[in-house]
């Protein structure tokens, strides 16, 4: 009798590494070393292994569906973004599939592997607050599914990342509150590992060196809901060293300094100014209306999905990642001076 076929995840057994290492190295992939190349292609000659022609051929088929993970679609941002895609994918050809993380790693992988199953041609993403591994990233790129990070990208993965000047609009802002009077400025900031939060946390540290302002750790918090500035804020402002300026990471945030600054009796901006970052309809819907960092999500959509047709329709999947960055805005309103 014939000896049986044997299998991508017989030769990763017999080689002690993982079968997505074998595949890549079937394919001569450059991440792999070339002593683990030649392995693998040695063990596959003498045991006179054969692709698998009908998963070969499934992989290969490509469907016309891109898919899209969001946060949050409650955020003015994440909505934007999303208008921006639905605009570019239509008038290529594209549908899109969009799920939401809802901050969450697990809901995450699970929407990776679902759209794994249903073969999306790629990926738009930006991760949750929580996620700090990305196997399930790399999981797309082994298959041969291009991803395209935004806004909350992962550095750890090579692949390409659109992104506002979150630096740039951070330190303009604080420089801004700086320079109409502003010396006592605390920043409310999202989880710290985030690159967004790191970006602005800089730009935020930058303005204030720059103007020879010390800053300690205390003026420094992990708050980016309006739930928890409405709770944070208030104790904040009873001493005599209280704050004389906020920047909050998000218009939302913002949104509860300002109300909790109200709650207390400080006038706006007289005796605080507030400043928030997105530009969205809460800036203006707020009394007085908020200063904030224009973030221009429908710009971020159309270069996200413009980069990821671009890879799809070149096949160019081992291309190095790239940062596309999209400039920012302050618009001055009545929460600063």
């Amino acid at each position: 009798m014939n000896k049986p076929q044997i299998t991508i995840k017989d030769i990763a057994r017999a080689l002690g590494v993982s079968p997505s290492t074998v595949s890549r190295a079937l394919k001569n992939n450059p991440d792999i070393s070339q002593e683990t190349r030649d392995a693998v292609h040695k063990y596959a000659r003498e045991h006179n292994y054969k692709p698998n022609v009908l998963a070969v051929n499934l992989r290969a088929s490509r469907s016309n569906t891109i898919g899209v993970i969001v946060p949050q679609l409650v955020h003015h941002f994440f909505s934007c973004v999303l208008s921006g895609i639905e605009e570019a994918a239509a008038r290529h050809g594209y549908n899109i599939l969009v799920a939401q993380s809802n901050e969450l790693y697990e809901r995450e992988t699970k929407i990776v592997h679902s759209f794994l199953a249903a073969r999306v041609c790629g990926v738009i993403a930006s991760l949750a607050k929580d996620t700090s591994q990305y196997d399930h990233y790399q999981e797309l790129l082994n298959n041969n599914i291009p991803v395209v990070f935004y806004d909350r990208i992962c550095t750890g993965i090579n692949t390409e990342r659109v992104v506002v000047d979150d630096y740039a609009g951070s330190f303009a802002a604080v420089e801004y509150m700086i320079q109409t009077g502003c010396k006592r400025i605390f920043f409310y900031g999202a989880a710290p590992h985030l690159e967004i939060t790191k970006n602005r946390r800089n730009g935020y540290l930058d303005a204030m060196k720059r103007y020879r302002i010390p800053v300690d750790e205390s003026m420094i918090l992990l708050c980016d809901t309006r739930e928890e500035a409405i709770a944070l804020t208030p104790a904040l402002l009873e001493g005599e060293d209280r704050p004389d300026g906020f920047f909050a990471i998000n218009d939302e945030t913002a949104s509860g300094i300002l109300y909790a600054c109200k709650l207390v009796g400080l006038k706006i901006p007289e005796e605080v100014s507030i400043c928030g970052f997105t530009d969205g309809a809460i800036a203006q819907s707020t009394d007085p209306k908020l200063t904030t960092v224009e973030q221009r999500g429908e710009e971020v959509g159309k270069c996200a999905i413009q980069i990821l047709i671009e890879k799809i329709e070149k096949e160019n999947i081992q291309q190095k990642g790239a940062n596309k960055i999209v400039k920012t805005n302050l618009v001055v309103r009545g929460t600063t001076k």
